[in-house]
């Protein structure tokens, strides 16, 4: 049964109110958080992203679902997985993981036609202490934005909440990309920036909407250099480290339903 709204409320951007459509994100969800739990064992030292890109296509598929991101705009692999002071869309590669590293691996699928998406960064092995502070930080962001939510809020409270929190920790909070809608397609309104811009001010969280929130904090600067030569790969302005969590969340009546959640991986509150 179809929840109709006010038409003073209906937003510009997709909602799911449907019991089907609901309960198919709820599916992508369930799956994109099993697929995570599934590479966790293997995000370790001496594996290559290259090898957790091929099990994480074979595991879609032998599932019957698609790799949302293989082929998205040109991209070549399966997951993005972002090593250090790589902000985001980084391509997996031969190059093994070290203990030390952080690495965030970011997985989306399309389960019966509908959209998952989320990532986590993962220490490997002894890290620095600034390495997990920032980690835990982005980790903490995440959560901190998710509760600044609540129907009808506006998109600039994630923003507010987050950077308030990150700029009191001394972290920059990335500007350049930012958390968007999702459901039958990967990338749609309403666009979900983790500042505050004048913009989203009008941007409201009507139930229905289904969304990430995706926090990336820098060590340093919050700047970014332009993607690199393989138009993809965003790197730190200033080479410092870099962190994000990324949950998908459907705004239900009740307040925000988070879609991803693993069984294996941190909950609220977990401390790195």
């Amino acid at each position: 049964m179809k929840r109709m709204l006010p038409l003073r409320k209906r937003p510009r951007f997709p909602q799911y109110n449907t019991d089907e459509e609901r309960e198919g994100l709820r599916a992508a969800g369930r799956f994109n958080a099993e697929l995570l739990d599934f590479l966790r064992p293997h995000v370790k030292a001496g594996v290559s992203t290259n090898h957790l890109d091929a099990l994480a296509e074979q595991y879609t598929r032998d599932h019957g679902h698609i790799p949302a991101c293989l082929g998205y705009s040109g991209y070549p692999k399966t997951i993005c997985t972002s090593l250090n002071d790589v902000v985001c869309h980084g391509i997996p590669n031969d190059i093994e993981l070290q203990d030390g590293d952080i690495v965030n691996v970011d997985c989306t699928t399309i389960v019966d036609g509908w959209f998952g998406d989320q990532s986590e960064t993962f220490l490997i092995g002894e890290v620095s202490d600034e390495a997990r502070r920032l980690v835990q930080g982005a980790f903490d962001a995440l959560w901190i934005g998710i509760h600044a939510t609540h129907p009808f809020c506006s998109v600039i409270e994630i923003g507010a909440a987050i950077t308030k929190f990150a700029r009191e920790q001394g972290f920059g909070v990335v500007e350049n990309y930012q958390g968007h809608g999702i459901g039958r397609k990967f990338h749609q309104e309403p666009g979900i920036p983790h500042v505050p811009f004048r913009r989203s001010r009008s941007e409201i969280l009507v139930p229905g909407t289904s969304f990430t929130i995706e926090p990336m904090l820098n060590l340093g600067v919050a700047a970014t250099q332009p993607p690199l030569d393989d138009g993809w790969t965003v790197l730190t302005e200033d080479g410092s480290l870099s962190a994000q969590f990324e949950h998908h969340i459907l705004m239900t009546e009740e307040g925000p339903e988070v879609l991803t959640t693993t069984k294996n991986g941190p909950r609220e509150g977990h401390k790195f």
